[in-house]
């Protein structure tokens, strides 16, 4: 065989070793766009399973938040109806025991808050808290009138000085009717004789005052030690108006 015949074998060998090459190069770049991809996907999908896994967390701990949340309610509830059972003039048997809260099923399709310790309630409707209030506060009212609910503890040091400021005016009252007794004009002794009933009574005259007070504003009752403080007003009061009377007269 002459080196003209081998000619064309070695440019076949030479172009198969270029084709070779030119595969082994775009095979080494598809196999780099598979693992780019690949590693894209196994990327994307691991934030997929962080997001998965937090928010399974956030619904674990909002399930137990409302589930405390249900608990407190339903102990809050049980306590308000003992106590209406326990309120005077209402039967016991008439109330009979605690009724079943409603089944979820008949309950109307609405929104669940992002976070149930905000005691949020759905647009339209008042939360569970608030409606337990206004029942503990009605059922306070039935057991309690305000005829019988004592006076709050910030109004006990107002009394004494209520009982003085009546006092005064009581007194300022019946110094006048004294003097304009005195000044000789017709049916003066009774006139002088109402100023010194006056005076007699005006220790006295802020009780009555306090207690319509009380009764209209607090939604309370006098009891004895308020009626002790407003006479300890009064009386130190009165005394100050009498001696100051009988200096000037």
């Amino acid at each position: 065989m002459t080196t003209r015949d081998r000619q064309p074998i070695g440019r076949d060998y030479q172009l198969m070793v270029t084709a070779l090459a030119e595969m082994t190069r775009r095979r080494d770049a598809e196999l780099g766009i598979a693992e780019e991809a690949y590693q894209e996907s196994a990327a994307q999908a691991a934030g997929e399973l962080a997001r998965a896994e937090g928010d399974a967390l956030s619904a674990d701990r909002w399930a137990g938040t409302a589930a405390a949340q249900v608990l407190e309610v339903d102990r809050e509830a049980a306590r308000l109806w003992e106590q209406l059972r326990r309120a005077r003039g209402l039967r016991a048997r008439n109330l009979g025991e605690l009724p079943e809260p409603a089944p979820v099923d008949a309950l109307p399709r609405v929104a669940l808050p992002r976070h149930p310790s905000s005691g949020g309630a759905p647009p339209g409707r008042e939360s569970p808290h608030t409606l337990l209030a206004r029942a503990a506060d009605r059922i306070d009212d039935t057991i309690r009138p305000a005829g019988r609910r004592a006076l709050p503890r910030w109004a006990l040091p107002l009394l004494p000085v209520v009982g003085a400021l009546i006092a005064a005016l009581a007194g300022l009252v019946a110094s006048g009717l004294v003097t304009f007794g005195s000044s000789g004009v017709w049916g003066g002794a009774a006139i002088r004789a109402a100023g010194w009933l006056a005076f007699l009574v005006a220790p006295s005259a802020g009780v009555p005052v306090a207690a319509l007070v009380a009764h209209r504003r607090l939604q309370a009752r006098l009891d004895i030690g308020g009626i002790g403080l407003t006479l300890l007003g009064g009386m130190i009061s009165a005394t100050l108006m009498s001696l100051a009377f009988a200096a000037t007269h």
